[in-house]
């Protein structure tokens, strides 16, 4: 969860896949991570195009990214995550 925005895990999950992997291109290449939005990902689930009209859309895709760091979702240790009650 992100403000008013819900996401099932798995597809946060997928946007982290999908946020990584555009890290491990070329350094000179790259855009910073904190303005970098996955918006343009053929792969990017469905349920996050409505972020991508927002302006703040990479920082609510990084926060998300965040959330879904090492698992920490699925045991409930994170605030962000919903679905745990």
């Amino acid at each position: 969860q992100d403000g008013d925005f819900k996401f099932p895990l798995e597809s946060v999950k997928k946007l982290k896949e999908l946020m990584e992997g555009n890290r491990h291109i070329n350094p000179r290449m790259m855009v910073p991570v904190g303005s970098y939005s996955p918006c343009q990902e053929k792969h990017l689930p469905e349920e996050f195009r409505p972020v991508c009209k927002r302006e703040d859309a990479p920082m609510i895709f990084r926060r998300l990214s965040l959330a879904a760091e090492d698992d920490l979702c699925e045991i409930c240790a994170n605030a962000a995550c919903a679905g745990c009650f």
